[in-house]
Order: C-alpha cells, then sequence, then structure tokens
C-alpha cells in the first residue's frame, strides 16, 4: 500500500499578508517619534539658550545654528530655481550697473567690499556675513538672485526688486557683481565711495568742513531781540 504525500503547503491567511505592512507602519511610526523628539529637544534648548542669553543681536549664532539655517534656506529654494545660470551677459556696463546699485542699496550693511565690515552689518543678528567666501561664492546663481529677490525671513536681509515671478534684470546684475567681489581694485572701491547714500546729517558736516577749508566763517546765531513785554517784570496799568 503505497502512502499518499500530504500537501503541508499551508495557505497564507490575511492576517500572515499584512504582517509586512505592519511591520513597516511601526518602524515608520519609530522613525517618525524619533523625529519629533529630537525637534522636540532642539527647541527646548534653543529656549533655555534664548532664556539664559537673551534676544540680544550682539551674539553670534552657534555653529548648529547656522549650519541648520543654512540647510534650510537651501532647501528653500525650489531645484529648479537653484539651478538657473545668470542670463545677463558679464558686460562692462552690466558689472557696472550692478556695481552703482549695490553700493546705493547693499553697502550700508555689507560694506562696499562685501565684507560686511559696517556698523549696521555687525549688529545684526546673524551679522552680514562676509560674501567674498565660499559660503556665499559657493551658491549657485540662482540661490544668490533668489535671496536677493525675496529676502531671508528672521534676518536682516529684505525682499529688493520687483515682486513676482517676473524676471528681474537688476536683481540679475546685482549677482554679477557678487561674483566680482573677490577682484574688487582699490580704483573701484574709491569710485564707490561717491554712489554711497549720506545722510542729511553727515551732508551738512561736510559743508561745515567745506566752508571751513575754503576761509568761510559761519553765521553767528541771531539774538533774540529784546521784549519788555516778556522780561517777567510787572507793568505800570494805565489809569
Amino acid at each position: 500500500m503505497v502512502n499518499e504525500t500530504e500537501d503541508t503547503h499551508v495557505p497564507q491567511g490575511p492576517a500572515t499578508a499584512t504582517q509586512p505592512r505592519i511591520s513597516f507602519l511601526r518602524r515608520y511610526g519609530v522613525a517618525c517619534l524619533i523625529m519629533l523628539l529630537t525637534l522636540g529637544g532642539f527647541c527646548v534648548l534653543s529656549v533655555g539658550w534664548i532664556v539664559i542669553h537673551g534676544v540680544s543681536a550682539r551674539d553670534t549664532p552657534t555653529v548648529l545654528e547656522e549650519t541648520m539655517a543654512r540647510a534650510l534656506r537651501h532647501l528653500a529654494v525650489p531645484t529648479k530655481e537653484r539651478r538657473r545660470v545668470n542670463p545677463v551677459p558679464p558686460t562692462t556696463e552690466a558689472l557696472a550697473e550692478g556695481m552703482a546699485h549695490w553700493a546705493d542699496h547693499c553697502a550700508s550693511c555689507h560694506g562696499n567690499d562685501g565684507r560686511g565690515h559696517t556698523e549696521m552689518g555687525r549688529n545684526m543678528y546673524p551679522k552680514a556675513p562676509d560674501m567674498t567666501l565660499q559660503k556665499t561664492q559657493g551658491l549657485s546663481d540662482g540661490e544668490l538672485y533668489a535671496i536677493i529677490k525675496n529676502g531671508v525671513r528672521l534676518t536682516g536681509m529684505p525682499a529688493w526688486g520687483s515682486p513676482g515671478s517676473a524676471e528681474d534684470p537688476q536683481t540679475w546684475k546685482l549677482v554679477l557683481f557678487i561674483r566680482h567681489l573677490r577682484n574688487m581694485t582699490p580704483k573701484e572701491l574709491d569710485q564707490m565711495k561717491g554712489m554711497n547714500p549720506v545722510s542729511p546729517m553727515a551732508r551738512e558736516e561736510q559743508r561745515e568742513a567745506d566752508d571751513f577749508l575754503n576761509g568761510i566763517d559761519a553765521p553767528e546765531p541771531s539774538t533774540p531781540s529784546h521784549n519788555p513785554s516778556h522780561t517777567g517784570t510787572s507793568r505800570k496799568e494805565n489809569p
């Protein structure tokens, strides 16, 4: 008598088929929980740091804060925008226009040479960066354009140029000038001083200095005329 072989294959039921999915969801949930705990811990540390050190703009951002800010700024610019190449040819005229625009709008914070050694630039939080360094020069044309045009939240960098998606040639010329910062000459820096905006107080001080050098005496302050009615003494009333 021949024994029949038994079929030991057990068909998978619905519960067995869903086990991989449950395992994936469990791992995904654990990963999300770890991420939330990490972000929560970072927020607690940040709040603690602020409570201890205050909100003074004179402090220097920590390495972690700077690294995260740069990473978020990079991710905030869409990939398509980051890959854009400056459409403005690097002609002498375009570079001159970018230089003039920089001297009039940007130099008060970044300096004519782009190193940020100005009263405003040094006292911001974060500080105005040295734009001749690789941290700025390593950005793509598209990133520089987006930063100039749209600004950066929670920093001193405002949004320049025309709003909306329209092309802004002036902003692209500023990108050209930023690429030129490493090659600035003393002659160009001296030329830019005449393009920098001058406050009314500084203009008046310069006028007084010029008058002094030219031998023009400053007008003496006028003395108020004597008015007996304002001397504070009593007057005899008319009968």
